[in-house]
């Protein structure tokens, strides 16, 4: 619950902070207005930190740029043409931009830009009256147009004018309302999800590169299903990533299976929450996350339902990986992101037969193998995966997984698994067997390789009695 006279206390605080204070007086002695603007009001108002300070001023980016110059250890000007110089003011990234009157064509999302005159009116074309407020610096002076406090208060998102409009003039902002709801714990006002909804086709006009941004923001919250949820409820995921909503299969009351798309979600919470409990401060992970709520998106395709009222997903783990690989790659994720994964979600399967019985070693040692840099990942996917009420089931999985990381660190330190290599390199192996570089090589490695994995160390003069007697067989 918002406080007003704690949070006015921090407004006053932002204002009195050294680069803020400075700029104030800087704008001023100029003869032109400054204003703290956006997020961090409205995070100080709710005593969030806050990273970066942005700033609105009735001043020309030439007027900026000058003002700034002599406060400033760098200062950029990328973004002159939209109004906005970047600058580095005490050791703090500053963005300082004109003041807007955009207007929008409906085609694409880019604004023709004009420059506006009044702190209001720029104030009146941003996203949502939470982000519409804005501390007139010097003074201090908090302006809010629109509502923004009584929505803070309210914990409700609404748009500072008719959602219809501001949708339509940026179809981004549509993604951004369930970012928010996830990042803010906010509910978005029903006029803004009915907006969604009947507008969610002109998403279409948005980059998938902007998209993808979106979606990353999204996951980086530490709610992200709450936005999810939302995506789904009003239909616009379908228009970006309608795997996930594909997830609510129909259950007859003949075929019995958990609800996929409600366990999805609860992966998704519970990766999230070993991710902070394994790697405490470290940033969010958002590959993880990716894998979490998509590891279980090939089950639709190979849903099999069974004579005797089961239900079946056979191979859905492989299908998932294709389907997750298509999907990210026409958001333009990057490859690295792509490759990791597909790899989590095609593995993701591969510790419940452990749970069955104990692997023998060389088992132990594959697995490590086949994730190798996915390892930790894959530790917190596989125990995210684990939803069952059953509490037995879950002891019993949870014990299963404790013994194989157990092993897995065992085994790491005696051998040095993660840097597992053959006893022979190619080099010695294209002297024992006297044959050039190519192929053979690589089938010989792979063989000294598995002998390792299978066998442990043997030492080299055994390695080199194993690779003879293997490629005499190949003669």
């Amino acid at each position: 619950m918002l406080n007003m006279a704690e949070g006015l206390a921090r407004l006053g605080a932002l204002a009195a902070s050294p680069v803020v204070a400075s700029l104030g007086e800087a704008f001023a002695t100029a003869g032109f207005e400054l204003a703290v603007v956006g997020g961090p009001v409205r995070d100080a108002l709710l005593g969030r930190l806050t990273n970066d300070l942005d700033f609105t001023t009735d001043a020309r980016p030439d007027d900026i740029l000058r003002i700034v110059k002599p406060l400033a250890s760098a200062h950029w000007d990328i973004g002159r043409a939209f109004g906005t110089i970047g600058a580095r003011v005490r050791g703090e990234q500053v963005e300082i931009t004109t003041y807007r009157a955009d207007s929008y064509d409906g085609v694409t999302r880019k604004p023709t830009v004009e420059f506006g005159d009044t702190l209001e009116d720029d104030l009146r074309r941003r996203d949502f009256t939470v982000n519409a407020m804005a501390l007139r610096v010097p003074g201090p002076a908090l302006v809010d147009p629109a509502g923004g406090v009584e929505d803070l208060v309210a914990g409700t998102l609404r748009t500072p004018v008719d959602p219809a409009v501001s949708f339509g003039d940026d179809p981004l902002r549509m993604l951004r309302a369930a970012r928010f709801a996830a990042q803010l714990g906010f509910d978005p006002a029903p006029e803004v999800l009915e907006a969604v909804e009947r507008l969610r086709e002109t998403l279409v006009i948005v980059s998938p590169e902007r998209i993808q941004g979106e979606l990353v923001k999204l996951l980086q919250t530490d709610a992200p299903d709450r936005g999810i949820r939302i995506l789904v409820e009003t239909g616009l995921i379908e228009l970006f990533l309608p795997e996930v909503p594909a997830l609510r299969l129909e259950v007859d009351e003949h075929h019995h299976h958990k609800d996929v798309y409600e366990h999805s979600l609860t992966v998704l919470r519970q990766a999230i929450d070993l991710e902070r409990e394994r790697n405490p401060g470290a940033a969010p992970d958002v590959t993880l996350r990716l894998a979490a709520l998509l590891h279980d998106i090939g089950k639709p395709a190979t849903r099999k339902l069974e004579p005797a009222g089961g239900v079946s997903f056979h191979h859905h783990d492989v299908k998932g990986a294709r389907m997750a690989r298509k999907r990210l790659q026409a958001l333009r994720f990057d490859g690295d992101t792509i490759s990791s994964v597909t790899q989590l979600i095609e593995q993701h399967l591969r510790f419940f037969g452990y749970a069955e019985g104990a692997w023998t070693d060389s088992a132990v040692r594959r697995y490590v193998r086949d994730a190798g840099p996915e390892l930790e990942r894959l530790h917190i996917l596989t125990r995210a995966d684990v939803t069952t009420r059953n509490r037995r089931k879950a002891a019993r999985l949870a014990s299963a997984y404790d013994d194989i990381e157990r092993r897995i660190a065992e085994l790491a330190e005696q051998e040095e698994l993660q840097a597992m290599r053959p006893e022979l390199d190619g080099n010695r192996i294209q002297e024992i067997l006297g044959i050039p570089p190519g192929p053979e090589v690589g089938q010989a490695y792979r063989f000294l390789l598995d002998v390792r994995l299978d066998e442990g160390v043997i030492g080299p003069e055994a390695a080199e009695q194993r690779l003879r007697a293997w490629w005499a067989t190949r003669a």
